[in-house]
């Protein structure tokens, strides 16, 4: 059954509903940690006791609530609602909890959600004691939004309007959130004049307040933040998350954020820094590093360099522990061949390997198949280039 698809003779609102009354909320917690192999088997069971329609929606939710795990922890995902856009496009909480929190820091007391989706910001802005409306035009987005913050015990501090937020006044609010779409029929949108609403639209909104937040996508360049906006890029556990546009805070300033544990790299507008000769230790740096064009910041921490002009990759014979970097040490530097490679791993006894790549166009997959590795040993393999020429790195992290 496909998530988005008809559920029965109930339309979506009417499913949502259903959920939310007492047979439902049972069939919901009969569902808690059901497999989806076993659908069929547990869809005939439950069809004995309760209308199929039903059971077909509580199905779909059920499924949901699995995939939303992942981004709102397993207890919180086991209580809230959630379309199938919902899941895909809502913040994961450890990020919208950083940004509730940098909110309350800056002394906010009320925030107009805007594109609130099912509720993710919003929540996390609550629990931080803040009262918020959140605002979505998809009147399934909006209910969902509603139900969510009844779920968790935050109605009282989350209003939910179903309205275009080009319609709302946010005059009485500390601050503004907004939250544009960044997807369309094709798929994701890179340019930020195409996003609903407009980038350029949310930046006034941005500006009509003391404190306002624009989340975006990671990949804007950087050259199209706004004048007197702070950009910041967050990753959690690893991988870069979105991009956020603060006004009302330290304009101009470019920041890094690594998720969990709050680690900030800020911008000091170093120049480049320089190629230097491979040294000991290989660094890679987080994405939001990278994103962020401050891997000149992060190389000064590290007393390090380049391995080539146009590659992140910093080296340094220090062995300097970072949240913004993996260490390796490298213990092979070879020219660009599968053949010695293979020799290589061979003698070494390497069956698990890993291989990452920059600044080169083979495929990692590609030259695992043809080394075809085999052993108790582990080691990476990077796929780069050292001072212009084709180079393959051998080494183990620290």
């Amino acid at each position: 059954m496909a998530d988005n698809g008809p559920v029965n003779d109930l339309d979506p609102l009417a499913a949502l509903s259903a959920l939310r009354t007492a047979e439902g909320a049972a069939l919901l917690a009969s569902l808690a940690s059901y497999d989806p192999a076993d659908e069929l088997a547990v869809a005939t069971r439950l069809r004995r006791d309760h209308p199929a329609a039903l059971v077909s929606a509580a199905l779909g939710q059920a499924r949901l609530r699995q995939r939303a795990a992942a981004k709102f922890g397993a207890e919180d995902a086991g209580r809230m609602f959630f379309t199938p856009n919902g899941v895909e496009q809502s913040t994961r909480r450890t990020v919208a909890e950083y940004r509730a929190a940098r909110f309350a820091e800056l002394g906010v007391r009320s925030v107009a959600d805007l594109c609130g989706g099912i509720g993710g910001d919003a929540l996390a802005l609550a629990r931080a004691g803040i009262r918020v409306l959140a605002v979505d035009r998809d009147p399934l987005t909006a209910e969902a939004a509603r139900a969510n913050a009844a779920a968790l015990g935050l109605a009282d501090l989350i209003e939910v309007r179903c309205a275009d937020v080009a319609d709302v006044d946010t005059s009485g609010h500390d601050a503004v959130f907004v939250d544009p779409a960044r997807r369309g029929g094709r798929g994701r949108i890179f340019d930020p004049e195409a996003y609903s609403p407009p980038l350029s639209w949310a930046v006034g909104a941005a500006r009509a307040r003391p404190h306002a937040a624009l989340k975006v996508a990671p990949g804007i360049p950087h050259e199209a933040v706004p004048e007197g906006a702070e950009a910041e890029w967050i990753s959690d556990g690893g991988d870069v998350k979105e991009a956020v546009l603060w006004f009302g805070t330290s304009p101009g300033t470019v920041r890094a954020t690594l998720l969990p544990g709050t680690h900030t790299l800020t911008g000091r507008g170093l120049p480049d820094p320089g190629v230097r000769p491979l040294g000991r230790y290989l660094y890679e740096p987080d994405g939001a590093v990278i994103r962020s064009h401050l891997v000149a910041e992060a190389a000064e921490e590290l007393e390090g360099g380049l391995i080539d002009a146009s590659i992140a990759y910093v080296t340094s014979d220090v062995l300097r522990p970072t949240p913004f970097a993996t260490a390796y040490e490298i213990t092979d530097q070879l020219p660009f061949g599968v053949k010695k490679l293979k020799a290589l791993l061979r003698e070494r006894e390497v069956g698990n390997l890993t291989v990452k790549k920059r600044g080169s166009a083979v495929e990692p997959e590609e030259l695992r198949r043809r080394v075809r590795p085999q052993g108790p040993r582990a080691a990476t393999v990077f796929l780069t280039r050292v001072a212009g020429a084709p180079a393959m790195l051998v080494g183990r992290p620290v």
